[in-house]
């Protein structure tokens, strides 16, 4: 993409520009400029309908930008539009940067329908599945992954049981090979949000190895796919996807479980949408999940969800689930008991989920702490029950980590890293002391200011610069009274500025 040397997209900023969007080109980019994340041309025209916010045109370009402060408003209803948002931040600090240098950039996110992770995007109580798609000689094999929470699953079969699959898990965006838009229209029609993946990542070697890798593992024995070639292809495809789209940290995806085809009962999509499982078919109308949801967790939620799309076909494991609700029918202080230690567990799945990206907010910390001592108490309430051994056997409430993360961050702490104060005191003494030091400089620098003019009888004030720090202005008419131990640093055409060994400290 060249432009006229003397073009306004010539300027240097606006290269840096189109040297990303050359990279992401699918994506509409969010480019932060100062305080504003900027959209230009056909990006500006597409933001300002979907946003609702004021197009421009400056130098013959269309511009419409959003308060960087308020991404969290807007991003999410351009992902709900079905774009792929690609966020390029400034990643230096513009005060450091040398005059006639360009601050240094960066896409530091790229989020599609089916990969966000940001909580202002996602539904609470709904998954937000990506799937793949592969049609291999024999059968069809998808994969479906929440990258919020973890979960990785694999299948593979005919068509029909596929359609199925999408039917009840309702991926937010599914994945397939280049060339094949006109066989996945065929089998599952046009209603879903997809991509186009290149051919090499549906090769069957790369695929079954990068799952290996990912895991660590030798083998694919253990997670019981083994036996799903076509499954493994689009599960492998996914975390190909994932690498595309610079998701590299993933240490919360820790397995992948096997669809069983005999597990449970089927339901196609013209089933579940005149049950009105999900979907209502009038305005305003309920749903069965709707009916049936007073789950006092996220977590819960999603899980009844995809309870309610598949059901199980299994006597044993249907009276298990029924012997379990049994147990709180029969005791009202337990019910009450587990529901007051479930309430304060909070969506610890995608909370834990940010951990490998380092992405967790302070008060989402503070949040991981209290959710862990309650799953304590959860433990010690199911370890007594039969129907719930196995489960109190599974919970770890990591009591060290509790510990540490109520002693080193404040209960109440800042929303964000630099919005205020997020460490405990007594945690750092270098901080404390600049804690100190910040809290106290105001009724230290009056203290100065009112001695200094009481002793020189002079009506001063001091203030700050970036060149010579804190300093006293003196007005012309009273230089005759200036101390002898103030330092002249600045002379101006009414005032001297003069700095005290003191403000120098």
């Amino acid at each position: 993409m060249s432009h006229p040397a003397s073009s306004p997209e010539n300027t240097p900023m606006m290269r840096q520009y189109y040297a990303f969007k050359k990279k992401y080109p699918d994506a509409l980019l969010l480019f932060r400029v100062g305080d504003f994340y900027e959209t230009f041309g056909e990006d500006a025209v597409k933001a300002a309908k979907i946003l609702s916010i004021t197009l421009t045109r400056r130098s013959g370009m269309e511009l419409a930008g959003v308060p960087h402060h308020a991404l969290d408003t807007y991003l999410p209803r351009l992902v709900r539009a079905g774009l792929r948002v690609a966020v390029c931040d400034q990643i230096e600090d513009a005060k450091l940067v040398k005059a006639g240098h360009i601050v240094k950039r960066g896409v530091t996110e790229l989020i599609t329908p089916g990969l966000a992770t940001n909580a202002s995007v996602l539904e609470q109580r709904e998954n937000n599945f990506l799937a793949c798609v592969h049609f291999g000689a024999r059968h069809t094999g998808v994969a479906f992954l929440d990258a919020s929470t973890g979960e990785f699953y694999a299948a593979q079969g005919g068509a029909d049981y596929v359609d199925k699959l999408l039917a009840n898990f309702a991926p937010k965006e599914v994945l397939f090979q280049h060339g094949k838009g006109d066989i996945f229209v065929e089998k599952f029609g046009a209603k879903y949000y997809t991509y186009k993946l290149d051919d090499y990542a549906f090769l069957p070697e790369g695929a079954y190895n990068k799952l290996l890798q990912h895991f660590g593992a030798v083998s694919l024995k253990g997670f019981g796919i083994q036996d799903l070639p076509d499954g493994i292809v689009a599960a492998g495809a996914v975390l190909f996807y994932l690498e595309l789209t610079q998701h590299n940290k993933l240490g919360h995806i820790t397995s992948i479980s096997r669809l069983d085809e005999d597990k449970y009962v089927w339901l196609d999509k013209f089933t579940a949408r005149n049950l009105e499982l999900f979907v209502p078919q009038n305005e305003g109308a309920q749903t069965l999940v709707g009916c049936l949801d007073n789950t006092l967790s996220p977590m819960g939620a999603r899980l009844l969800r995809r309870w309610t799309a598949l059901p199980l076909k299994d006597a044993a494991a249907i009276n298990a689930r029924l012997d379990a609700v049994e147990t709180f029918f029969e005791n009202e202080e337990l019910s009450q008991d587990m529901a007051a230690a479930v309430r304060g567990v909070g969506d610890l799945e995608r909370i834990v989920s940010k951990a490998p990206a380092g992405r967790i907010l302070p008060r989402e910390a503070v949040q991981l702490a209290r959710s862990m001592r309650a799953m304590a108490q959860i433990r010690q309430l199911c370890a007594p029950l039969p129907a719930f051994a196995r489960i109190a056997e599974q919970i770890d409430p990591c009591p060290a980590l509790c510990d540490l993360i109520e002693k080193q961050i404040l209960p109440e702490p800042a929303a964000q890293i630099g919005k205020g104060s997020v460490i405990a005191d007594g945690v750092n003494a270098a901080l404390d002391e600049l804690r100190s030091i910040s809290s106290g400089s105001a009724n230290f620098l009056k203290q100065i200011e009112q001695r200094e003019t009481a002793r020189s009888g002079i009506p001063l004030k001091i203030d700050f610069n970036n060149v010579f720090g804190y300093y006293i202005e003196v007005r012309n008419t009273y230089k005759n009274r200036v101390p002898p131990d103030w330092i002249r640093k600045q002379t101006l055409t009414n005032a001297e500025r003069y700095i005290t060994e003191e403000l120098k400290r």
